[in-house]
């Protein structure tokens, strides 16, 4: 399966915005991970921490999976690559599975978060970044194919039966702000390595501070982890 997206280079030097969703999870990141359409890989460094002893890269894509650099894992944890999907990891169980902007490529994602439920050690935890706001959709999201960006309700209604939500809110108040100002304003069909370089420095740090001012009530992304009763 080929990805037809381009965003993973965009983004893939988004340091700033990778450290800040990745602090919000980490309490909830240990044991055996397994990072779900994992792509280029460029979320493990900030995902692995202390707590984790196995890392799972699984990646349907056979090029992007190819491209992983075996450094991204520090020396001492298990690491695997595995060219797939989670229909191909029955028998298998995890501690922590990654959704990191995976759910909106997917036609069904309540189907898929079963599976991830059924995958699931008890206690175990399931985290998820996904775009935020169906009014923020753009031809962007099309062209990398993106069915749908979501709110509260909307992720709500596709989370499994046997999980509990222990973590819900948004992120990135300021590039909400931003994003909508672009598609009103701007126009343009898919972000510059510019913009994207200036959102990162300029913008994720105000974000923390704004998130906090606005009490994660509204963002461009939403997070969300679940905890298998």
């Amino acid at each position: 399966m080929e990805y037809i997206g381009d965003e993973l280079e965009l983004f893939r030097h988004a340091t700033n915005w990778k450290r800040y969703w990745s602090s919000v999870v980490a309490r909830y990141v240990n044991g055996q991970v397994l990072d779900v359409g994992s792509g280029l890989g460029v979320n493990a460094p900030y995902l692995v921490n202390e707590h984790v002893t196995t890392y799972t890269f699984l990646e349907p894509d056979a090029r992007l999976l190819s491209e992983t650099s075996m450094d991204l894992i520090p020396a001492g944890i298990q690491q695997h690559r595995i060219q797939g999907t989670t229909a191909d990891m029955a028998g298998k169980q995890f501690d922590t599975l990654a959704y990191i902007d995976v759910l909106e490529h997917l036609p069904d994602p309540a189907a898929e978060l079963q599976r991830a439920m059924d995958l699931l050690q008890p206690a175990g935890h399931i985290v998820i970044v996904v775009p935020a706001f169906q009014f923020l959709y753009s031809s962007f999201d099309k062209a990398i194919g993106h069915f749908r960006r979501y709110d509260r309700a909307s992720l709500r209604a596709v989370l499994p039966a046997g999980s509990e939500l222990v973590l819900m809110r948004y992120l990135d108040s300021t590039g909400l702000l931003l994003s909508l100002g672009n598609k009103l304003l701007l126009r343009r069909a898919a972000p510059a390595p510019e913009q994207i370089a200036f959102w990162d420095k300029r913008i994720i740090p105000i974000s923390r501070i704004t998130d906090r001012l606005v009490m994660g009530s509204f963002g461009r992304s939403l997070i969300a982890v679940l905890r298998k009763a």
